[in-house]
Protein backbone atom coordinates (compact mmCIF):
# COMPACT_ATOMS: atom_id res chain seq x y z
CA UNK A 1 0.00 0.00 0.00
CA UNK A 2 1.26 3.41 -1.06
CA UNK A 3 0.14 6.85 0.68
CA UNK A 4 0.76 10.35 0.30
CA UNK A 5 1.44 12.28 3.33
CA UNK A 6 3.04 15.78 2.85
CA UNK A 7 6.10 15.49 1.10
CA UNK A 8 6.40 11.93 1.93
CA UNK A 9 5.15 8.89 1.14
CA UNK A 10 4.70 5.90 2.87
CA UNK A 11 4.78 2.12 1.19
CA UNK A 12 4.15 -0.62 3.15
CA UNK A 13 5.15 0.94 6.77
CA UNK A 14 7.92 2.87 6.02
CA UNK A 15 8.61 6.54 5.10
CA UNK A 16 10.14 7.49 2.24
CA UNK A 17 12.11 10.66 2.43
CA UNK A 18 13.92 11.28 -0.06
CA UNK A 19 14.30 14.38 -2.35
CA UNK A 20 13.71 12.73 -5.48
CA UNK A 21 12.83 9.21 -6.32
CA UNK A 22 14.71 6.15 -7.56
CA UNK A 23 13.90 4.13 -10.27
CA UNK A 24 13.90 0.60 -10.14
CA UNK A 25 16.43 -0.94 -11.69
CA UNK A 26 18.66 -4.14 -11.71
CA UNK A 27 22.31 -3.52 -12.79
CA UNK A 28 25.72 -5.32 -12.02
CA UNK A 29 28.03 -2.91 -10.45
CA UNK A 30 31.49 -3.01 -8.55
CA UNK A 31 32.23 -0.55 -5.24
CA UNK A 32 36.03 0.32 -5.33
CA UNK A 33 38.17 1.77 -2.82
CA UNK A 34 41.86 1.58 -1.50
CA UNK A 35 43.59 1.80 -4.58
CA UNK A 36 41.76 -0.83 -6.47
CA UNK A 37 40.24 -3.26 -3.87
CA UNK A 38 36.48 -4.02 -5.60
CA UNK A 39 33.34 -5.60 -4.07
CA UNK A 40 30.60 -6.92 -6.55
CA UNK A 41 27.54 -5.41 -5.89
CA UNK A 42 24.06 -4.95 -7.56
CA UNK A 43 22.28 -1.49 -8.15
CA UNK A 44 18.32 -2.09 -6.90
CA UNK A 45 17.37 1.11 -7.19
CA UNK A 46 19.13 4.81 -8.77
CA UNK A 47 18.05 8.33 -8.51
CA UNK A 48 20.67 11.42 -9.93
CA UNK A 49 21.22 11.69 -5.60
CA UNK A 50 21.83 7.83 -4.73
CA UNK A 51 21.06 4.32 -5.30
CA UNK A 52 20.10 1.09 -3.40
CA UNK A 53 22.95 -1.58 -3.53
CA UNK A 54 22.81 -5.13 -3.04
CA UNK A 55 26.18 -6.88 -1.79
CA UNK A 56 26.86 -10.08 -0.24
CA UNK A 57 27.86 -8.35 2.90
CA UNK A 58 28.18 -4.74 3.72
CA UNK A 59 30.89 -5.79 6.33
CA UNK A 60 34.13 -4.37 5.34
CA UNK A 61 32.36 -2.01 3.10
CA UNK A 62 34.44 1.34 3.69
CA UNK A 63 31.63 4.78 4.33
CA UNK A 64 32.73 6.32 1.05
CA UNK A 65 33.74 4.63 -2.07
CA UNK A 66 34.09 4.90 -5.88
CA UNK A 67 30.29 2.96 -7.67
CA UNK A 68 31.41 1.62 -11.12
CA UNK A 69 28.66 1.04 -13.58
CA UNK A 70 29.95 -0.75 -16.63
CA UNK A 71 27.20 -1.33 -18.59
CA UNK A 72 26.76 2.70 -18.61
CA UNK A 73 30.46 3.45 -18.47
CA UNK A 74 29.74 5.18 -15.09
CA UNK A 75 31.21 6.35 -12.16
CA UNK A 76 29.90 7.81 -8.95
CA UNK A 77 31.41 8.98 -5.84
CA UNK A 78 29.34 7.91 -2.41
CA UNK A 79 29.00 8.20 1.00
CA UNK A 80 26.88 5.36 2.75
CA UNK A 81 23.77 6.80 4.25
CA UNK A 82 22.47 3.21 6.03
CA UNK A 83 23.03 -0.32 5.59
CA UNK A 84 21.69 -3.39 6.63
CA UNK A 85 23.75 -6.81 6.32
CA UNK A 86 23.29 -7.21 2.36
CA UNK A 87 22.01 -3.72 1.41
CA UNK A 88 23.27 -0.22 1.61
CA UNK A 89 21.70 3.38 0.72
CA UNK A 90 24.14 5.70 -0.76
CA UNK A 91 24.09 8.78 -1.86
CA UNK A 92 25.91 11.20 -4.39
CA UNK A 93 27.75 14.11 -2.53
CA UNK A 94 28.31 16.85 -4.38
Amino acid sequence: MTVVEDDKTVVQGQVERRRIRRHRTLKGGSIAFNSGARFDCRVRNLSPLGACLEVESSIGVPDTFVLLIDSEHARYDCRVVWREPKRLGVEFPG
